[in-house]
Protein backbone atom coordinates (compact mmCIF):
# COMPACT_ATOMS: atom_id res chain seq x y z
CA UNK A 1 0.00 0.00 0.00
CA UNK A 2 1.16 3.52 -0.72
CA UNK A 3 0.23 7.15 -0.22
CA UNK A 4 -0.26 9.18 -3.39
CA UNK A 5 -0.83 12.78 -4.40
CA UNK A 6 -3.11 13.50 -7.36
CA UNK A 7 -2.56 16.92 -8.90
CA UNK A 8 -5.54 18.19 -10.88
CA UNK A 9 -9.22 18.36 -9.95
CA UNK A 10 -10.96 18.48 -13.32
CA UNK A 11 -12.89 15.63 -14.90
CA UNK A 12 -9.87 13.35 -15.14
CA UNK A 13 -8.85 14.08 -11.54
CA UNK A 14 -12.38 13.19 -10.49
CA UNK A 15 -12.11 9.78 -12.16
CA UNK A 16 -8.57 9.03 -10.96
CA UNK A 17 -9.52 9.84 -7.37
CA UNK A 18 -12.52 7.51 -7.44
CA UNK A 19 -10.65 4.68 -9.12
CA UNK A 20 -7.86 4.93 -6.56
CA UNK A 21 -10.49 4.95 -3.78
CA UNK A 22 -11.94 1.74 -5.23
CA UNK A 23 -8.48 0.16 -5.00
CA UNK A 24 -7.98 0.82 -1.29
CA UNK A 25 -5.80 -2.29 -0.91
CA UNK A 26 -3.24 -0.51 -3.12
CA UNK A 27 -3.71 3.17 -2.28
CA UNK A 28 -3.52 3.66 1.47
CA UNK A 29 -4.06 7.43 1.37
CA UNK A 30 -5.06 9.92 -1.30
CA UNK A 31 -4.20 13.62 -1.27
CA UNK A 32 -5.99 15.58 -3.99
CA UNK A 33 -4.40 18.93 -4.81
CA UNK A 34 -4.98 21.72 -7.30
CA UNK A 35 -4.92 25.49 -7.61
CA UNK A 36 -8.62 25.65 -6.67
CA UNK A 37 -9.15 24.02 -3.29
CA UNK A 38 -12.94 23.98 -3.58
CA UNK A 39 -12.78 21.66 -6.58
CA UNK A 40 -10.68 19.25 -4.55
CA UNK A 41 -13.00 19.48 -1.55
CA UNK A 42 -16.07 18.80 -3.68
CA UNK A 43 -14.50 15.65 -5.12
CA UNK A 44 -13.28 14.51 -1.71
CA UNK A 45 -16.75 14.90 -0.17
CA UNK A 46 -18.27 12.86 -2.98
CA UNK A 47 -15.61 10.14 -2.70
CA UNK A 48 -15.96 9.86 1.08
CA UNK A 49 -19.71 9.45 0.71
CA UNK A 50 -19.26 6.60 -1.77
CA UNK A 51 -16.23 4.89 -0.22
CA UNK A 52 -16.41 5.22 3.54
CA UNK A 53 -13.09 3.51 4.26
CA UNK A 54 -11.02 5.72 1.99
CA UNK A 55 -8.47 8.03 3.58
CA UNK A 56 -8.54 11.22 1.55
CA UNK A 57 -7.53 14.83 2.12
CA UNK A 58 -7.09 17.92 -0.01
CA UNK A 59 -4.51 20.65 -0.51
CA UNK A 60 -4.13 23.86 -2.46
CA UNK A 61 -1.08 24.07 -4.72
CA UNK A 62 -0.03 26.08 -7.75
CA UNK A 63 1.59 23.47 -10.01
CA UNK A 64 3.48 26.24 -11.82
CA UNK A 65 5.33 26.99 -8.58
CA UNK A 66 8.10 24.48 -7.88
CA UNK A 67 8.57 25.69 -4.30
CA UNK A 68 4.91 25.13 -3.48
CA UNK A 69 5.11 21.63 -4.94
CA UNK A 70 8.27 20.82 -3.00
CA UNK A 71 6.70 22.05 0.23
CA UNK A 72 3.59 19.94 -0.36
CA UNK A 73 5.58 16.81 -1.20
CA UNK A 74 7.88 17.26 1.80
CA UNK A 75 4.90 17.72 4.10
CA UNK A 76 2.89 14.76 2.80
CA UNK A 77 5.74 12.40 1.79
CA UNK A 78 3.89 10.46 -0.93
CA UNK A 79 5.30 7.44 -2.75
CA UNK A 80 3.97 8.72 -6.06
CA UNK A 81 2.49 11.78 -7.74
CA UNK A 82 -0.19 11.30 -10.40
CA UNK A 83 -0.08 14.41 -12.58
CA UNK A 84 -3.40 15.16 -14.28
CA UNK A 85 -2.83 18.91 -14.29
CA UNK A 86 -1.94 20.86 -17.47
CA UNK A 87 0.84 19.66 -19.82
CA UNK A 88 2.60 22.99 -19.27
CA UNK A 89 3.26 21.90 -15.68
CA UNK A 90 4.89 18.51 -16.30
CA UNK A 91 8.49 19.67 -15.97
CA UNK A 92 7.85 21.67 -12.81
CA UNK A 93 6.23 18.67 -11.15
CA UNK A 94 9.04 16.36 -12.30
CA UNK A 95 11.61 18.75 -10.83
CA UNK A 96 9.74 18.78 -7.52
CA UNK A 97 9.62 14.96 -7.52
CA UNK A 98 13.38 14.78 -7.97
CA UNK A 99 13.94 17.17 -5.07
CA UNK A 100 11.70 15.19 -2.71
CA UNK A 101 12.36 11.55 -3.71
CA UNK A 102 8.89 10.94 -5.18
CA UNK A 103 7.92 8.77 -8.17
CA UNK A 104 5.98 10.37 -11.04
CA UNK A 105 3.23 9.49 -13.54
CA UNK A 106 1.37 11.65 -16.07
CA UNK A 107 -1.17 11.27 -18.89
CA UNK A 108 0.11 13.74 -21.51
CA UNK A 109 3.53 14.94 -22.59
CA UNK A 110 4.94 18.36 -21.88
CA UNK A 111 3.91 21.33 -24.02
CA UNK A 112 5.61 24.71 -23.70
CA UNK A 113 3.13 27.42 -22.81
CA UNK A 114 4.37 29.75 -25.53
CA UNK A 115 4.23 27.24 -28.40
CA UNK A 116 1.65 24.64 -29.43
CA UNK A 117 4.09 21.80 -29.93
CA UNK A 118 4.27 18.17 -28.86
CA UNK A 119 7.55 16.55 -27.94
CA UNK A 120 8.85 14.01 -25.45
CA UNK A 121 12.43 15.23 -25.62
CA UNK A 122 11.95 17.65 -22.71
CA UNK A 123 10.87 14.80 -20.44
CA UNK A 124 13.21 12.18 -21.87
CA UNK A 125 16.02 14.57 -20.88
CA UNK A 126 15.18 13.74 -17.23
CA UNK A 127 16.06 10.06 -17.70
CA UNK A 128 19.52 10.03 -16.14
CA UNK A 129 18.50 12.27 -13.26
CA UNK A 130 15.58 9.99 -12.33
CA UNK A 131 17.79 6.94 -12.75
CA UNK A 132 20.50 8.39 -10.51
CA UNK A 133 17.89 9.27 -7.88
CA UNK A 134 16.48 5.73 -7.96
CA UNK A 135 13.10 7.06 -9.09
CA UNK A 136 10.64 6.08 -11.77
CA UNK A 137 8.77 8.47 -14.08
CA UNK A 138 6.04 7.04 -16.32
CA UNK A 139 4.89 9.22 -19.20
CA UNK A 140 1.58 9.27 -21.05
CA UNK A 141 -0.52 6.82 -19.05
CA UNK A 142 -3.97 7.95 -20.18
CA UNK A 143 -5.82 6.36 -23.08
CA UNK A 144 -4.22 8.01 -26.08
CA UNK A 145 -1.44 8.27 -25.21
CA UNK A 146 -1.44 5.36 -22.79
CA UNK A 147 -3.71 2.44 -23.53
CA UNK A 148 -3.13 2.80 -27.28
CA UNK A 149 0.60 2.39 -26.66
CA UNK A 150 -0.03 -0.62 -24.41
CA UNK A 151 -2.35 -2.09 -27.05
CA UNK A 152 0.56 -1.80 -29.49
CA UNK A 153 2.93 -3.52 -27.07
CA UNK A 154 0.37 -6.29 -26.52
CA UNK A 155 0.06 -6.82 -30.27
CA UNK A 156 3.85 -6.98 -30.62
CA UNK A 157 4.14 -9.48 -27.75
CA UNK A 158 1.32 -11.85 -28.71
CA UNK A 159 0.44 -11.48 -32.38
CA UNK A 160 3.37 -10.19 -34.44
CA UNK A 161 7.03 -10.80 -35.09
CA UNK A 162 7.20 -7.47 -36.93
CA UNK A 163 4.86 -4.47 -36.77
CA UNK A 164 4.73 -2.69 -40.12
CA UNK A 165 1.70 -0.37 -40.19
CA UNK A 166 -0.02 1.26 -37.21
CA UNK A 167 -3.15 3.39 -37.32
CA UNK A 168 -4.49 4.67 -34.01
CA UNK A 169 -8.17 5.52 -34.50
CA UNK A 170 -10.12 7.69 -32.05
CA UNK A 171 -13.83 8.32 -32.39
CA UNK A 172 -16.08 10.22 -30.03
CA UNK A 173 -19.52 9.16 -31.18
CA UNK A 174 -21.23 10.98 -28.32
CA UNK A 175 -23.39 14.09 -28.12
CA UNK A 176 -23.45 16.51 -25.16
CA UNK A 177 -26.16 18.80 -26.57
CA UNK A 178 -24.06 21.99 -26.69
CA UNK A 179 -23.47 23.95 -29.88
CA UNK A 180 -19.71 23.97 -29.21
CA UNK A 181 -17.67 22.71 -26.28
CA UNK A 182 -14.43 20.84 -25.69
CA UNK A 183 -14.23 17.55 -23.81
CA UNK A 184 -11.22 18.56 -21.74
CA UNK A 185 -9.33 21.78 -21.03
CA UNK A 186 -10.34 23.94 -23.97
CA UNK A 187 -6.99 25.67 -24.28
CA UNK A 188 -5.15 22.35 -24.63
CA UNK A 189 -7.89 20.81 -26.79
CA UNK A 190 -8.00 23.64 -29.33
CA UNK A 191 -4.21 23.89 -29.52
CA UNK A 192 -4.05 20.15 -30.17
CA UNK A 193 -6.54 19.91 -33.01
CA UNK A 194 -5.43 23.09 -34.81
CA UNK A 195 -1.83 21.90 -35.23
CA UNK A 196 -0.46 20.67 -38.52
CA UNK A 197 -0.99 16.97 -39.17
CA UNK A 198 2.03 14.72 -38.78
CA UNK A 199 2.75 11.05 -39.40
CA UNK A 200 5.71 8.69 -39.74
CA UNK A 201 6.50 6.89 -42.99
CA UNK A 202 9.59 5.15 -44.38
CA UNK A 203 11.94 6.41 -41.72
CA UNK A 204 10.93 10.07 -41.66
CA UNK A 205 8.19 12.40 -40.44
CA UNK A 206 5.72 13.94 -42.88
CA UNK A 207 3.66 17.08 -42.21
CA UNK A 208 0.25 18.05 -43.60
CA UNK A 209 -1.92 21.11 -43.29
CA UNK A 210 -4.43 20.90 -40.41
CA UNK A 211 -7.26 18.49 -41.35
CA UNK A 212 -5.89 18.14 -44.89
CA UNK A 213 -6.20 14.33 -44.95
CA UNK A 214 -9.41 12.58 -43.99
CA UNK A 215 -11.22 9.33 -44.61
CA UNK A 216 -14.32 7.45 -43.51
CA UNK A 217 -13.53 4.85 -40.85
CA UNK A 218 -16.06 2.35 -39.53
CA UNK A 219 -16.08 2.20 -35.71
CA UNK A 220 -17.66 -0.67 -33.70
CA UNK A 221 -21.19 0.12 -32.40
CA UNK A 222 -20.91 3.62 -33.88
CA UNK A 223 -20.60 3.16 -37.61
CA UNK A 224 -18.78 5.15 -40.29
CA UNK A 225 -17.35 8.50 -39.25
CA UNK A 226 -15.18 11.03 -41.06
CA UNK A 227 -11.76 10.88 -39.42
CA UNK A 228 -8.84 13.26 -39.80
CA UNK A 229 -5.12 12.60 -39.71
CA UNK A 230 -3.64 14.68 -36.90
CA UNK A 231 -0.39 14.91 -34.97
CA UNK A 232 -0.47 12.96 -31.70
CA UNK A 233 2.25 12.45 -29.15
CA UNK A 234 2.42 8.67 -28.74
CA UNK A 235 3.57 8.23 -32.34
CA UNK A 236 6.95 9.70 -31.38
CA UNK A 237 7.70 7.07 -28.75
CA UNK A 238 6.07 4.16 -30.59
CA UNK A 239 8.22 4.48 -33.71
CA UNK A 240 11.25 4.67 -31.43
CA UNK A 241 10.34 1.60 -29.41
CA UNK A 242 9.02 -0.47 -32.34
CA UNK A 243 11.63 0.18 -35.03
CA UNK A 244 10.10 -2.25 -37.57
CA UNK A 245 7.20 0.19 -38.07
CA UNK A 246 7.12 1.47 -41.62
CA UNK A 247 4.24 3.87 -41.05
CA UNK A 248 2.41 5.20 -37.99
CA UNK A 249 -0.60 7.53 -38.09
CA UNK A 250 -3.25 8.90 -35.76
CA UNK A 251 -6.87 9.55 -36.79
CA UNK A 252 -9.57 11.43 -34.88
CA UNK A 253 -13.20 12.18 -35.69
CA UNK A 254 -14.52 15.74 -35.86
CA UNK A 255 -17.95 16.84 -36.99
CA UNK A 256 -18.27 19.46 -39.74
CA UNK A 257 -19.90 21.94 -37.36
CA UNK A 258 -17.15 21.49 -34.78
CA UNK A 259 -14.47 22.18 -37.39
CA UNK A 260 -16.37 25.25 -38.60
CA UNK A 261 -16.35 26.66 -35.08
CA UNK A 262 -12.63 25.94 -34.78
CA UNK A 263 -11.84 27.70 -38.02
CA UNK A 264 -13.89 30.73 -37.04
CA UNK A 265 -12.13 30.83 -33.65
CA UNK A 266 -8.78 30.74 -35.41
CA UNK A 267 -9.70 33.21 -38.15
CA UNK A 268 -10.90 35.87 -35.69
CA UNK A 269 -7.79 35.51 -33.55
CA UNK A 270 -9.35 33.81 -30.51
CA UNK A 271 -6.99 30.81 -30.82
CA UNK A 272 -3.98 33.08 -30.28
CA UNK A 273 -1.47 32.17 -27.58
CA UNK A 274 0.49 35.44 -27.70
CA UNK A 275 -0.48 38.10 -25.13
CA UNK A 276 -2.52 41.08 -26.34
CA UNK A 277 -3.44 44.30 -24.54
CA UNK A 278 -7.09 44.65 -23.49
CA UNK A 279 -8.22 47.63 -21.42
CA UNK A 280 -4.76 48.04 -19.98
CA UNK A 281 -4.30 44.36 -19.17
CA UNK A 282 -2.33 41.64 -20.92
CA UNK A 283 -4.51 38.67 -21.85
CA UNK A 284 -4.04 35.56 -23.99
CA UNK A 285 -7.03 35.16 -26.33
CA UNK A 286 -7.20 31.37 -26.10
CA UNK A 287 -7.13 31.50 -22.30
CA UNK A 288 -9.94 34.06 -22.32
CA UNK A 289 -11.95 31.85 -24.67
CA UNK A 290 -11.56 28.91 -22.30
CA UNK A 291 -13.28 30.94 -19.59
CA UNK A 292 -16.42 31.60 -21.64
CA UNK A 293 -16.79 28.10 -23.11
CA UNK A 294 -18.71 25.43 -21.14
CA UNK A 295 -16.73 23.76 -18.36
CA UNK A 296 -15.84 20.28 -19.72
CA UNK A 297 -16.95 18.73 -16.42
CA UNK A 298 -20.44 20.19 -16.92
CA UNK A 299 -20.93 18.21 -20.15
CA UNK A 300 -21.07 14.84 -18.41
CA UNK A 301 -24.66 14.82 -17.15
CA UNK A 302 -26.23 15.07 -20.60
CA UNK A 303 -23.65 13.13 -22.60
CA UNK A 304 -24.99 10.21 -24.64
CA UNK A 305 -23.26 7.77 -26.99
CA UNK A 306 -19.88 6.06 -26.99
CA UNK A 307 -16.22 6.58 -27.64
CA UNK A 308 -14.27 4.03 -29.65
CA UNK A 309 -10.48 4.11 -29.52
CA UNK A 310 -8.06 1.47 -30.72
CA UNK A 311 -5.13 0.37 -32.84
CA UNK A 312 -5.30 -1.13 -36.32
CA UNK A 313 -2.06 -2.93 -37.03
CA UNK A 314 -0.59 -5.01 -39.82
CA UNK A 315 2.69 -6.85 -40.05
CA UNK A 316 4.19 -10.33 -40.06
CA UNK A 317 3.79 -13.43 -37.90
CA UNK A 318 5.88 -16.51 -38.76
CA UNK A 319 6.65 -14.91 -42.10
CA UNK A 320 2.98 -14.47 -43.04
CA UNK A 321 0.99 -11.21 -43.32
CA UNK A 322 -1.39 -10.50 -40.46
CA UNK A 323 -3.88 -7.80 -39.52
CA UNK A 324 -5.11 -6.99 -36.03
CA UNK A 325 -7.53 -4.56 -34.41
CA UNK A 326 -7.63 -3.98 -30.66
CA UNK A 327 -10.01 -1.41 -29.20
CA UNK A 328 -12.25 -0.23 -26.37
CA UNK A 329 -15.70 1.36 -26.52
CA UNK A 330 -16.73 3.48 -23.56
CA UNK A 331 -20.30 4.58 -22.89
CA UNK A 332 -20.59 8.20 -21.75
CA UNK A 333 -23.73 7.56 -19.71
CA UNK A 334 -22.23 4.58 -17.89
CA UNK A 335 -19.11 6.60 -17.09
CA UNK A 336 -21.26 9.40 -15.69
CA UNK A 337 -23.37 7.09 -13.53
CA UNK A 338 -20.24 5.59 -11.99
CA UNK A 339 -18.06 8.68 -11.56
CA UNK A 340 -19.99 11.81 -12.51
CA UNK A 341 -17.61 12.30 -15.45
CA UNK A 342 -18.05 11.72 -19.19
CA UNK A 343 -16.32 9.04 -21.22
CA UNK A 344 -13.38 11.20 -22.31
CA UNK A 345 -12.38 11.84 -18.69
CA UNK A 346 -13.14 8.23 -17.77
CA UNK A 347 -10.94 6.72 -20.48
CA UNK A 348 -8.05 8.93 -19.36
CA UNK A 349 -8.52 8.61 -15.61
CA UNK A 350 -8.89 4.83 -15.31
CA UNK A 351 -5.53 4.08 -17.01
CA UNK A 352 -3.77 6.68 -14.85
CA UNK A 353 -4.99 4.97 -11.68
CA UNK A 354 -4.04 1.54 -13.00
CA UNK A 355 -0.60 2.71 -14.11
CA UNK A 356 -0.01 3.97 -10.57
CA UNK A 357 -1.13 0.57 -9.29
CA UNK A 358 1.40 -1.14 -11.61
CA UNK A 359 4.17 1.02 -10.14
CA UNK A 360 3.16 0.50 -6.52
CA UNK A 361 2.78 -3.27 -6.86
CA UNK A 362 6.02 -3.65 -8.81
CA UNK A 363 4.37 -5.00 -11.96
CA UNK A 364 6.10 -2.10 -13.69
CA UNK A 365 9.54 -1.39 -12.31
CA UNK A 366 12.79 0.36 -13.08
CA UNK A 367 14.55 3.66 -12.56
CA UNK A 368 14.53 6.46 -15.09
CA UNK A 369 11.90 7.83 -17.48
CA UNK A 370 9.64 5.40 -19.34
CA UNK A 371 6.87 5.39 -21.91
CA UNK A 372 4.21 2.83 -21.10
CA UNK A 373 4.81 0.57 -24.11
CA UNK A 374 8.18 -0.45 -22.66
CA UNK A 375 6.47 -2.42 -19.85
CA UNK A 376 4.76 -5.81 -19.88
CA UNK A 377 1.25 -5.03 -21.19
CA UNK A 378 -0.44 -8.14 -19.78
CA UNK A 379 -1.05 -7.20 -16.12
CA UNK A 380 -2.24 -3.73 -17.07
CA UNK A 381 -4.70 -4.93 -19.69
CA UNK A 382 -5.99 -7.60 -17.33
CA UNK A 383 -6.77 -4.87 -14.81
CA UNK A 384 -8.20 -2.56 -17.46
CA UNK A 385 -11.08 -4.91 -18.27
CA UNK A 386 -11.75 -5.44 -14.56
CA UNK A 387 -12.00 -1.71 -13.93
CA UNK A 388 -14.52 -0.47 -16.45
CA UNK A 389 -12.72 -0.46 -19.80
CA UNK A 390 -13.28 -3.79 -21.51
CA UNK A 391 -11.18 -4.24 -24.63
CA UNK A 392 -11.72 -6.39 -27.70
CA UNK A 393 -9.50 -7.78 -30.45
CA UNK A 394 -10.13 -8.84 -34.05
CA UNK A 395 -7.51 -10.88 -35.88
CA UNK A 396 -6.96 -11.23 -39.62
CA UNK A 397 -9.90 -9.24 -40.99
CA UNK A 398 -10.02 -6.37 -43.47
CA UNK A 399 -9.16 -3.18 -41.58
CA UNK A 400 -10.22 -0.81 -44.36
CA UNK A 401 -6.95 1.14 -44.14
CA UNK A 402 -4.45 1.52 -46.96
Amino acid sequence: MAKIIIIGAGGVGRVVTQKCAQLSSVFSEIILASRTLKKCDDIAIMVKAKYEKVKISTAQVDADDENQLVNLFEKKRPFLVINVALPYQDLTIMEACLKTDVHYLDTANYEPLEEAKYGYHWQWAFKERFKKAGLMAVLGCGFDPGVTSIFTAYAAKHHFDELHYLDIVDCNGGDHGNAFATNFNSEINIREVMQKGKFYEKGSWKETAPHEISRIINYPNIGPKKSYLINHEELESLVKNFPTLRRARFWMTFGDEYLTYLRVIQNIGMAGIEPISFQGNQIIPLQFLSVVLPDPVSLAENYEGETSIGCRISGLKNGCPRTYYIYNNCDHRAAYLETGAHGISYTTGVPAALGAKMMITGKWSGTGVFNVETFDPDPFLEDLSKNGLIWHEILDQNLEMD
